[in-house]
């Protein structure tokens, strides 16, 4: 019993990543659960969200978890998904600032200087480009290869950088695999012949996105590849922003 609280206590550890996420959701946890008079407030923002964690690390949980659900043993992190934690920290934060204010700002002001940090540093941010708050560049690809008014929706191939903004931008272009992808490995023809190593085997890689449909082919300019695209019937649209747009024609009707 003690090894699966250990297991559930490494997963509590690892879902809150290395912030003070979770050090400040227990601390409000405890506050509230004292500090808050109203019980129907408690009991949404307190006394449930305890009970759901303290079930959490209850060995029996985590071992009828993993008999009913299939692969259990690595969702179980899944449950956290019930704790309301924005919603806790945020409430207790105005509730001891409204009642102690001098408490609070000091509170508040050393977490924000000890547990802060400055977003706009984050290597995720840039200044936006347009209205779309997308890079440009997959705005310029998109309106390049999207089907006319009326016309079925195509189907590309995109570098993993520009995946994430695709369909955001329009959801006529379609892609052989998503961003789910990135984060979770599971075998797709077209990303493993897309996404070779070194060199790019264009026999396969055409197989693959004919296979699939794939109408456009978006490859970054220079990119490794045994036999150049044209040679192999493809036709090149347009480079932009050191992207090389490449047409199928067998996959135009």
């Amino acid at each position: 019993m003690y090894g699966i609280f250990r297991e559930s206590l490494v997963i509590f550890k690892n879902y809150g990543g290395n912030g003070y996420l979770l050090y400040l959701f227990v601390a409000a946890l405890i506050y509230l659960l004292i500090a808050e008079k109203d019980m129907r407030k408690k009991l949404l923002v307190a006394i449930v969200p305890a009970i759901i964690l303290v079930g959490f690390f209850v060995p029996f949980t985590r071992i009828a978890y993993v008999a009913v659900i299939p692969d259990g043993g690595d969702t179980y992190y899944r449950l956290l998904w019930l704790l309301p934690m924005g919603v806790c920290i945020a409430y207790a934060g105005c509730k001891l600032f409204a009642e102690h204010k001098r408490i609070g700002v000091i509170v508040i002001s050393v977490l924000i200087i000890f547990c802060g940090s400055l977003v706009y540093k984050n290597q995720y941010v840039s200044r936006a480009e347009n209205l779309y708050h997308i890079p440009q560049v997959v705005i310029d690809i998109c309106d390049k290869i999207k089907p006319e008014e009326g016309e079925p929706r195509v189907r590309g191939v995109f570098p993993d950088e520009l995946i994430h903004f695709v369909r955001q931008y329009d959801t006529d272009i379609l892609m052989p695999y998503g961003r789910d992808t990135l984060h979770h490995e599971y075998y797709n023809a077209v990303r493993e012949a897309y996404h070779k190593p070194e060199v790019i085997n264009a026999k396969e890689l055409l197989a693959a996105t004919r296979e699939t449909k794939c109408r456009y082919i978006i490859m970054i300019e220079g990119r490794a590849i045994d036999t150049d695209l044209e040679d192999m019937g493809l036709i090149l649209l347009d480079n932009i922003g050191g992207y090389n747009i490449y047409e199928d024609p067998k996959m135009a009707n």
